[in-house]
């Protein structure tokens, strides 16, 4: 099954590479520093937290890497990922973890987005990010993305001064691009989506082959 692959070797992604320091017009946000110069960004202010969802003592976990921009990633929430939450999440089965990947600036975006209204909010906005992608990538445009982003937000009750203080944080961003860079560094992440079932290394899968990987560890 095709997937989005990050581009070049490493976790440095040339996507990311040429972002300016600060915002290039009044209607975008903050953009964080070059992909390579990220990782010395300091995080120890900002904490990136992980998004969860299911029951801390599952049995078994499974951890998402995927982007907000990656096609198969969408088809990924579409398709077998409401099969996913009601078999194994919503039944105590599974312990899910959302950690994001950046591949450029808008899928950087759509993350602080989704994360602005906490994780109470996350993932609806996250299922509403990939379920609307078509329409607010569109267009290629920065300003119009970022719009459209804005727009998704604020219908799922987020207000203009809450978007304007999460779309602007500099430090959020350049710790979000330094977050993903160790995580992917780390868990050896080179294409999305990518999962990690109880710390083993998967690609993008059918929901039968999920199902079967996961009733062999449930029952194990």
């Amino acid at each position: 099954m095709q997937r989005r692959n990050l581009i070049a070797g490493g976790v440095a992604v040339v996507g990311l590479g040429g972002w300016a320091l600060t915002r290039p017009s009044k209607d975008l946000p903050f953009d964080p520093l070059m992909a390579a110069n990220a990782q010395e960004a300091s995080t120890d202010m900002v904490e990136i937290p992980d998004m969860v969802m299911g029951a801390a003592d599952a049995p078994v976990e499974i951890i998402e890497y995927a982007s907000f921009t990656c096609p198969h990633c969408a088809n990924f929430h579409a398709t077998t990922y409401p099969l996913l939450k009601a078999d194994y999440i919503d039944t105590g089965k599974v312990r899910f973890v959302y950690r994001e990947v950046y591949f450029d600036r808008f899928g950087l975006w759509a993350s602080m987005i989704a994360r602005c209204g906490g994780e109470m909010r996350f993932f609806g906005m996250a299922e509403l990010i990939y379920e609307k992608q078509k329409e607010w990538g569109a267009s290629g445009d920065p300003v119009v993305i970022v719009e459209e982003l804005r727009k998704l937000a604020k219908t799922a009750g987020l207000t203009d001064g809450m978007l304007d203080e999460c779309m602007n944080d500099a430090e959020q961003a350049k710790a979000l691009v330094a977050w993903y860079q160790a995580n992917a560094e780390r868990d050896d992440i080179n294409s999305t989506p990518s999962f990690l079932i109880d710390g083993e290394k998967f690609s993008n899968m059918a929901y039968p082959e999920f199902q079967k990987i996961l009733d062999e560890k449930i029952g194990g």
